[in-house]
């Protein structure tokens, strides 16, 4: 008899994932077919980190991190970290990593990052981490970290925690870190991004593969919580569920808790299906758009590399504000601090024009109309 059917589906969303690596590892490599090569069944002794501690200053977007080994030096299987939490959908994708990347001929990994929000919580980092080592992932480590204040608390938990994620991958010498976000998740985030009137990009959601050179996998997009939950129940694999997710006090938890049940008990069953399904469908209209821009901001340049206003007019506005965008930050506009009303009144420059003065943009960057071309550059 087979593995039950919530253990068989997370494992093949997990087995796609790793193929994907090994061919990307490989093909860097400039091997033809991944080498098998038997993992260790032996786990290291737990490791233990301080990325931050209470009383220091925020860590940063990019810590310094050493550089990457040469291709002579690297070894013959890729390394895959799982990022786990304790959670349901984070040892179900632990308990799928172990399972496949033996087969697989992958090295296998796990990191833990402990937060320090709780009573507590470096104990649970250390059940996680020990809960992983006992599962063969090697090596394991639980990273503290310490959570500012910028841009309110779960979206300060969120940078510490890639930040400390982002230097386990760099000092392990990581080819990727899996996460558990469900396609539940997924659903979330859409919403999230419709109540703050985001664009499309924001409607599209979390993408399978994002971070830097496509670091980050999300294999469980296609799957519901409750699989993965299933999955742990049937291969009694304890879990932790954070209070932090059912406090009313954090929007997510609203939404996960009110929001949503409210949305199908309205609409009907079906309505997280619905809202992944547009996730995926704006990410390809937002790539298309994006490259459409790519293409057009090289057509709207003068021989001095100036934004000519005539030309950027007759663009469609979707590609005219992706122009803008890309031509702010370009400038030194941080990307997270740069919102729709900045655009738009950039965008006013160019279709409204009235003789307005310059507009002043985060990161001292300034937007004016001059002779006929836009300028922005810092103050």
């Amino acid at each position: 008899m087979g593995p039950h059917p919530a253990v068989a589906a997370i494992r093949l969303a997990v087995r796609r994932v790793l193929h994907d690596v090994l061919t990307e590892f490989h093909r860097h490599d400039g091997h033809d077919a991944p080498a098998q090569e038997p993992r260790r069944t032996t786990a290291a002794a737990p490791r233990y980190a301080e990325a931050g501690t209470a009383g220091s200053p925020a860590l940063p977007d990019r810590p310094a991190l050493p550089d990457r080994p040469a291709l002579s030096d690297r070894p013959t299987a890729p390394l895959v970290l799982v990022a786990c939490s304790g959670g349901a959908d984070s040892m179900a994708l632990a308990s799928a990593l172990a399972f496949e990347a033996r087969k697989l001929g992958v090295r296998a990994g796990g990191i833990t990052v402990d937060h320090n929000l709780q009573p507590g919580s470096g104990l649970r980092a250390a059940e996680v981490v020990t809960r992983l080592a006992a599962m063969d992932l090697d090596p394991v480590e639980a990273v503290a970290v310490h959570v500012g204040r910028e841009g309110g608390p779960e979206a300060a938990a969120r940078d510490a925690r890639y930040a400390a994620l982002d230097a386990a991958a760099e000092r392990h010498g990581a080819a990727a870190v899996l996460l558990g976000h469900t396609r539940d998740d997924q659903a979330e985030t859409v919403l999230l991004g419709l109540a703050r009137g985001s664009g499309i990009r924001s409607l599209s959601g979390m993408a399978a593969a994002s971070g830097p050179a496509g670091r980050y996998r999300r294999p469980f997009l296609q799957l519901d919580r409750q699989t993965a939950r299933k999955a742990c129940l049937v291969q009694s694999i304890p879990v932790w569920d954070d209070p932090h997710n059912i406090d009313p006090a954090y929007t997510r938890s609203r939404l996960r808790h009110e929001g949503l049940p409210a949305l199908e008990k309205a609409l009907g069953k079906g309505v997280v299906e619905a809202l992944a399904r547009t996730a995926q469908l704006s990410r390809d209209d937002a790539d298309a758009l994006d490259t459409w821009a790519a293409e057009a901001e090289r057509s709207v340049r003068d021989e001095a590399g100036q934004l000519e206003c005539a030309k950027l007019y007759v663009l469609p506005p979707a590609v005219r504000r992706r122009v803008l965008r890309r031509a702010v930050i370009e400038a030194g506009a941080p990307a997270g601090s740069l919102f729709a009303r900045h655009l738009e009144e950039v965008d006013r420059l160019i279709t409204g024009w009235r003789g307005q003065r310059a507009i002043n943009l985060p990161g001292r960057v300034e937007a004016r109309r001059q002779g006929g071309r836009l300028v922005i550059r810092q103050s």
